[in-house]
């Protein structure tokens, strides 16, 4: 018999080309349940003779699995994601799992959409990287539903699902005193924030940054905030760019602070993406990075190291959080975990040659200078 021609093979035929009963068949294409491995060999045979390809819907009402996980990221482009999708599918692959994946760009509209998109196609859990403004409600509904959740890279505050990400404050804390301890004293963060975030992280308290749901936007300015008031040094909302997590973005902040009566002597941008930005802005200005203003950015990109001078990084543990994102949600598939955990790696910060001394004045200074 060929499958030359049909529209559709079904597990009934299947099973009369392999001369066994479609409950037989069904078990055997469906993995579940008790199959001789003669049976077996038979109907897997046949369905390759056929062409058969399965109706993972309606093999979830049978099993209740359909073997697939639903992603969902802010933005595939950025290497961040990029990374955390590999440790995923390290840990997918190997225990027979697909993926499905949805990419937001940071719209609310596409992440509600999305997460109908992943629970009509019967995925068996999603992992999902929040948008800034992330629908609590709408994802606390998903995973009330049955549909287990991890997020990755942002926690929400009101919503009992697992997560893994890193330690955002400490880390901008860490960098920003690494800059105070050469002598920096005026310090600007790129945020990749949006209209809607740039009010609070521009303006809001230590404390009100660090409760921030939905973003790790929040905390990093607050770590960064806290390391500038450890230090005794003024804060000044004008070096806080919150316009954009776009290349073109960090580009257009890197020329609006050098516009400044005082700018910057040091820049730490949130993301890979921004980074390069900066680097664009600067060349725009016609400054050098560690010479007119030291930069560090976040995420280890592969061409952090070959840039001239190197880049100075915050370095994410990218891989693994994919590897315990997949680990969290297929154990809490196999009914393995109780509580909800959140996982927060940590960072490290990888000295090269994108940060120096402050200059001042044309003439670059010591730590003591000033003082």
């Amino acid at each position: 018999m060929s499958g030359e021609g049909r529209v559709h093979v079904t597990v009934g035929d299947v099973a009369r080309e392999a001369g066994v009963s479609v409950a037989t068949a069904a078990r055997a294409l469906g993995d579940y349940g008790s199959v001789s491995a003669k049976s077996r060999a038979r109907v897997e045979q046949a369905a390759a003779s056929l062409g058969y390809s399965p109706n993972m819907v309606a093999r979830s009402m049978i099993t209740g699995s359909t073997k697939t996980i639903g992603v969902i990221v802010a933005d595939i482009e950025n290497q961040f994601f990029q990374r955390v999708l590999r440790g995923i599918t390290h840990i997918t692959s190997e225990r027979g799992y697909d993926l499905v994946l949805a990419n937001t760009d940071e719209s609310l509209d596409r992440e509600r959409r999305a997460l109908r998109v992943m629970t009509s196609r019967r995925v068996d859990g999603i992992i999902l990287s929040p948008t800034e403004v992330a629908d609590t409600q709408e994802i606390r509904a998903v995973a009330e539903s049955g549909v287990p959740i991890v997020l990755i890279d942002r926690r929400l505050r009101g919503v009992n699902v697992d997560s893994v990400g890193i330690r955002n404050r400490g880390a901008t804390y860490d960098a920003t005193t690494r800059l105070i301890s050469l002598g920096h004293k005026h310090i600007a963060v790129i945020t990749g924030g949006t209209a809607e975030s740039a009010p609070v992280l521009k303006n809001a308290t230590v404390a009100t940054l660090r409760r921030l749901s939905a973003t790790t936007l929040g905390t990093r300015t607050a770590g960064y905030r806290e390391a500038l008031e450890a230090a005794g040094l003024a804060y000044q909302s004008d070096f806080v760019a919150a316009n954009g997590f776009r290349q073109e973005d960090a580009r257009a902040a890197t020329v609006a602070f050098f516009a400044l009566p005082d700018p910057p002597t040091a820049i730490i941008a949130f993301d890979s993406l921004l980074s390069l930005g900066v680097l664009q802005g600067l060349r725009d200005v016609g400054a050098r990075s560690p010479d007119d203003v030291s930069l560090i950015g976040f995420d280890d990109a592969p061409w952090a190291e070959v840039v001239d001078p190197p880049l100075t990084v915050i370095g994410q543990p990218t891989l693994e959080i994919g590897v315990q994102a997949a680990t969290l949600l297929l154990d809490r598939l196999a009914g393995r975990g109780r509580a909800h955990v959140h996982h927060r790696l940590e960072t490290t910060l990888i000295e090269r040659g994108s940060v120096g001394l402050p200059r001042l004045n044309g003439v670059r200074t010591s730590p003591r200078a000033g003082q």
